[in-house]
């Protein structure tokens, strides 16, 4: 039984290991922290203008925002034993304040592998400030987050929009309809 789990946990190691290389950018191979940043906040540019452009109300409501957390590339990879990764920024108005990291792990039913856009946005500033306060935050424990699902209209609702946290989650088809981030860890990256 422990072979069977130790085989399970290595095929999902490699499922992640695979799923990270084909979403390389082959053109950069520099490996230093502005590289990293100018990535990230490329990636970022890229998922907010995806988001405005295919959900209803979103870019009224980042207006509003105190923060917007994005993670441009969430990789999600599993077999029985999965996990995710991403990395991604912090803005406040339209300026990058920080970096983070996203990681969260599962066990059940599945295999494959998977990437998505995952973004936050902090409605008020108590949120936001508790958020940037935190050495690790974790979406469900340390603040309530309202998730926009894929619905007939794909627009954000009032019930979601008076939420303190609010989060999105994109694919290449557009929102995503069975997302939760419950238990979502987000760490601080050191950039």
């Amino acid at each position: 039984m422990k072979r069977r789990q130790f085989l399970y946990a290595s095929a999902a190691a490699g499922l992640l290991v695979a799923a990270g290389c084909t979403t390389t950018n082959p053109q950069n191979g520099d490996g230093s922290p502005a590289a990293r940043r100018a990535r990230i906040d490329s990636g970022v540019n890229e998922a907010l203008n995806r988001l405005y452009a295919t959900v209803q109300g979103a870019r009224e409501l980042g207006t509003k925002a105190e923060g917007i957390l994005v993670f441009p590339s969430v990789i999600s990879a599993g077999l029985v034993v999965g996990g995710e990764y991403g990395e991604g920024a912090l803005r406040e108005g339209a300026r990058t304040t920080a970096y983070y990291s996203t990681a969260s792990g599962s066990f059940g039913f599945q295999a494959g592998a998977q990437s998505k856009a995952l973004i936050f946005m902090f409605m008020n500033q108590a949120e936001l400030d508790r958020f940037k306060a935190s050495k690790g935050w974790t979406a469900g424990v340390d603040g309530s987050v309202a998730v926009v699902k894929a619905g007939v209209n794909a627009a954000v609702d009032v019930n979601t929009a008076r939420a303190p946290v609010v989060a999105f989650a994109l694919t290449n088809a557009g929102l995503m309809a069975n997302l939760t981030v419950e238990g979502t860890k987000i760490t601080r990256l050191d950039l």
